[in-house]
């Protein structure tokens, strides 16, 4: 059976709320149900049909085309199914996921899997601030699955990270791992300032040498056995992660952040 596909007609002025559009909700619907759902554009609404040409058949894998940064909530509370999305997606995209897969062909918005609880989010290309973080105001920020993203990230990767992997192939802005509850979060390339601050538990695994402030201690240098497990969860995955020549077990240890109870750490490779 084939995706159930959104075709963009063309790029309107204002940001769209793709929340509805979900597989879980799909499901329950037929065609014309599906084309006449209103999403908010702007101050506005429009139905599905006035802004997508609508084709397929399958609600449980939805496939989004032509997509652009300024559609919002792509996969919001996503529960079961699978969601491609080619091109870029806007804000919010993936979440409070629950279970399933989103995958973006392109670059994500802020906040991509913002307080997700399970499953899977995959970006090609970059990603903006707050990713798998907490929205404004609250104290818990993803609680479960895994992001992986294959470019950069902006600040406060993981801010209040509760639980749950987040694998960055490329760099991470400011402020990475900040409030961290628990978790875990690897970045390939480089990080930048206030790394981990104020983080309470949970690991940060670097390649590359971080800028740690005052409130981090050196513990030394150590073989840790479960890093080897750890990478090899990672062997599905379409990513460097997942090649055993960038796994290793040599790490200089970090603890803190001592501002905090300092039950995290930073691990570097050596």
């Amino acid at each position: 059976m084939s995706a159930l596909t959104f075709t963009l007609k063309t790029q309107p002025n204002q940001r769209v709320d793709m929340s509805p559009l979900v597989c879980h909700v799909l499901e329950k619907l037929d065609a014309t149900e599906i084309a006449a759902i209103k999403l908010h554009c702007g101050k506005s609404k429009m139905r599905v049909d006035e802004l997508f040409t609508i084709s397929g058949y399958d609600p449980k894998h939805i496939l989004i085309r032509n997509s652009f940064n300024k559609l919002d909530y792509i996969g919001k509370d996503l529960d079961g199914g699978i969601i491609h999305v080619e091109g870029d997606a806007g804000a919010y995209c993936g979440m409070g996921m629950k279970t399933g897969a989103i995958k973006v062909f392109g670059n994500a918005g802020i906040y991509a899997g913002c307080e997700m609880k399970k499953g899977q989010l995959e970006i090609d290309g970059n990603t903006g601030d707050f990713l798998g973080g907490a929205l404004a105001g609250n104290k818990m920020g993803m609680k479960g699955g895994l992001i992986l993203v294959k470019g950069n990230a902006g600040d406060r990767v993981g801010d209040h990270l509760r639980r749950g992997t987040i694998l960055i192939e490329g760099s991470a802005g400011d402020y990475c791992g900040s409030r961290m509850i628990a978790g875990t979060i690897a970045v390939m390339g480089f990080t930048g300032k206030f790394l981990g601050h104020s983080m309470r538990r949970g690991t940060l695994l670097l390649w590359n040498a971080p800028k740690l402030s005052a409130s981090f201690n050196d513990c030394g240098s150590h073989t840790l056995a479960f890093l080897p497990m750890l990478f090899n969860s990672f062997k599905e995955l379409n990513s460097p992660f997942a090649n055993p020549q960038n796994a290793f077990n040599r790490v200089q240890r970090y603890a803190g952040d001592m501002a905090e109870i300092g039950r995290g750490e930073v691990l570097v490779k050596i």
